[in-house]
């Protein structure tokens, strides 16, 4: 059995995530304070006692899911379960990070600290009210790509993220993803609604987020993976440090290639995919992309004494 370990991105998040965990594991509580103190501030306080809303800010949303993941990582380490259990680490869009940090390729405090720059970077790139995303159900990403081209008008509209077979969210100027909503319809999309996101992700609006992010890995150094990662751009394994450096900031205005880098992991023989952090929405994706690949959400120490046993 081939297993490969994939982190949430946004959305996932909620208040109180990984505080059963930090009360159970020591490792799992010094994830938090090393991030805290990475940050200059209680970010702990703010994942597990304040307001959805605060949470939910790109900038604060970002580094607390990171938080959370590497809390199970940890977790899953003091009981014996280490990265060599993985083939392969992916992440969904801001999990990419997660994985480099499950793989030893950033640290927890370089994680976090790019993560609050690559968050606040995305929100300040696009006005608010200027872009928008939207989740088209039941068409997939060959026809969305389409959508968008149509929809576009001399606007940004572009494909953003390949989730599954039949969910695919397109990214850019307001006007133009609600032209895109229309178009699907017409086209025969089961549904499609706007998305509750404060900035366009994942489209060529987000080119000043990825300067920021150019400069930024700069300053980082980054150590080879302990195993291979699975980047959002090419879909497909990389250990190469300058190669993965560069993907990471290509991530900021490329599409999440999230249905083909599932593929490509069972095509590599993976059988098994495990989630680490918060929610369970990729575990839901993985089934809707391939069935025969098992999947298992760990998020807190039930999740774990279960995966123990198995």
């Amino acid at each position: 059995m081939s297993v490969a370990f994939v982190f949430p991105g946004q959305g996932a998040q909620t208040i109180g995530m990984g505080r059963d965990l930090a009360e159970a594991y020591p490792a799992a509580r010094a994830v938090f304070e090393e991030v805290d103190e990475a940050l200059g501030e209680k970010l702990s306080a703010l994942i597990w006692e304040g307001d959805l809303e605060t949470l939910t800010l790109t900038q604060n949303a970002q580094p607390a899911l990171m938080a959370t993941s590497m809390a199970v990582m940890r977790a899953l380490q003091a009981e014996g379960i280490g990265i060599g259990r993985a083939s392969f680490v992916a992440g969904h869009s801001l999990g990419e990070y997660s994985a480099h940090c499950a793989a030893g390729t950033l640290s927890i405090a370089d994680t976090a600290r790019l993560l609050r720059t690559r968050g606040k970077a995305m929100q300040d790139a696009v006005p608010v009210g200027v872009g928008a995303m939207a989740a088209l159900l039941g068409l997939d990403f060959e026809a969305v790509t389409e959508v968008a081209l149509e929809a576009a008008q001399g606007e940004v509209c572009q494909a953003a993220n390949d989730n599954d077979p039949a969910q695919v969210v397109v990214s850019g100027h307001k006007g133009a993803v609600e032209r895109a909503i229309d178009i699907a319809k017409a086209k025969g999309a089961k549904r499609a609604v706007m998305l509750p996101v404060s900035a366009p992700f994942h489209c060529a609006l987000m080119a000043p987020a990825a300067d920021v992010m150019a400069d930024a890995l700069k300053g980082v150094k980054m150590a080879d993976p302990a195993v291979a990662i699975v980047p959002n751009v090419t879909a497909e394994g990389c250990s190469s440090v300058p190669t993965l450096n560069k993907l990471l900031v290509e991530q900021v205005t490329s599409s999440v290639r999230w249905r083909e880098s599932m593929i490509w992991m069972a095509g590599q023989g993976v059988t098994e995919i495990w989630e680490i952090g918060a929610g369970k929405a990729l575990s839901g994706m993985v089934r809707r992309i391939d069935r025969s690949i098992a999947t298992r959400a760990l998020s807190g120490p039930d999740d774990i004494k279960a995966a123990l046993e198995a």
